[in-house]
């Protein structure tokens, strides 16, 4: 009878235990196949219909563009996720803070100043790097004006992103009435994420920038395991909030305009990534979230815009797809109260 209640406990945690090993072995492997998709849609993306006559055109084009969707998946990907960590909240992404509606007012302002033949518009290097400055500095006014008059409530913050955000919008719908037909054209295309377009030079010097923000994220990750026992139990275990708040805010910034100034807006992908990626897997660790996520990321970039391109055509973007699915799924999460 002894020996049966003694080994009894054994037994039980040598099947938790178990089970334990059997999820971290079915996350990882999780994982391992969104990397497989990601590397097999970009090997198809370079490789598709490469003759020896014509591939140094098509790899010329072909390269900057799948190394774009790279770069702002991932970017757009980690950022969310962490973003939502230090919100405690599944429906916040960095699109709240009005940085969708900051770059199309920087395009805007550029072209009704200088005009859309300008340098400023044309030089691809100087118009990116005008639009990521711009929304960097926008950001650590919207965090100095957080952290030096607020009572560290994020949703003070979160607050003055929307009052920011409608204020830009408003601002650049009042200058696109104003504008000259031709010219408007000329911002148009900055109104929507574009795959097609994609500025090559700006590409290349933004992966290490991309490299050494997200490894400064990755570093974080046990302190963003912790956040999930809410701001009182982190702070009790030795976490400085403040500091940990300013830099992941910060980082997540960096990204989202490096993205954003990259490829266009897109208002919900933030949102649906991190969504879908907390569904997949199980655990909490953010060093496996991260990683998950910022390969959902890129393999959903890289599997939608092949689908646009061969399936229809190029009769829709992948942006307005996106955007619809993820307005249908933030329904969907309010529906279910999935909002914590």
């Amino acid at each position: 009878m002894s020996t049966k209640l003694l080994n009894k406990p054994v037994l039980k945690n040598k099947r938790n235990s178990f089970t334990h090993k059997g999820l971290w072995s079915s996350d990882k492997s999780k994982i391992v196949a969104l990397a497989l998709l990601s590397l097999v849609m970009a090997a198809l993306f370079i490789g598709y219909g490469l003759t020896a006559d014509n591939y140094q055109y098509f790899l010329s084009r072909r390269v900057p563009k799948v190394l774009a969707m790279v770069i702002a998946g991932f970017a757009i990907g980690i950022a969310s996720f962490c973003f939502q960590t230090i919100t405690n909240n599944r429906i916040l992404t960095p699109s709240i803070m009005g940085f969708d509606s900051l770059y199309l007012l920087i395009q805007v302002l550029v072209v009704t100043m200088f005009g859309g033949l300008s340098v400023m518009m044309t030089n691809h290097v100087i118009n990116f790097s005008i639009s990521v400055v711009m929304m960097m500095g926008f950001s650590l006014v919207l965090f100095l004006m957080y952290f030096r008059y607020s009572a560290n409530n994020i949703i003070s913050l979160l607050l003055l992103g929307v009052i920011f955000g409608q204020l830009f919008q408003s601002g650049s719908s009042f200058l696109t009435m104003l504008m000259d037909p031709d010219e408007f054209a000329n911002v148009q295309a900055s109104m929507f994420a574009s795959f097609n377009n994609i500025d090559t030079e700006p590409v290349y010097w933004t992966i290490p920038i991309l490299a050494i923000v997200s490894i400064w994220l990755f570093k974080l990750h046990r302190t963003l395991d912790v956040y999930l026992l809410d701001q009182d139990n982190a702070t009790s275990l030795g976490v400085d909030i403040k500091r940990t708040t300013r830099t992941v805010l910060l980082l997540s910034s960096i990204l989202i305009a490096i993205s954003t100034a990259l490829i266009g807006p897109i208002m919900f992908f933030g949102l649906l990534i991190t969504n879908l990626t907390r569904e997949w897997l199980k655990t909490y660790q953010h060093k496996y979230l991260l990683t998950a996520c910022g390969l959902m990321s890129v393999a959903t970039l890289l599997t939608g815009q092949w689908v646009i391109e061969k399936a229809f055509g190029f009769e829709t973007t992948l942006s307005v797809v996106i955007n619809f699915v993820g307005g249908i799924y933030f329904l969907f999460l309010l529906l279910r109260n999935k909002v914590v």
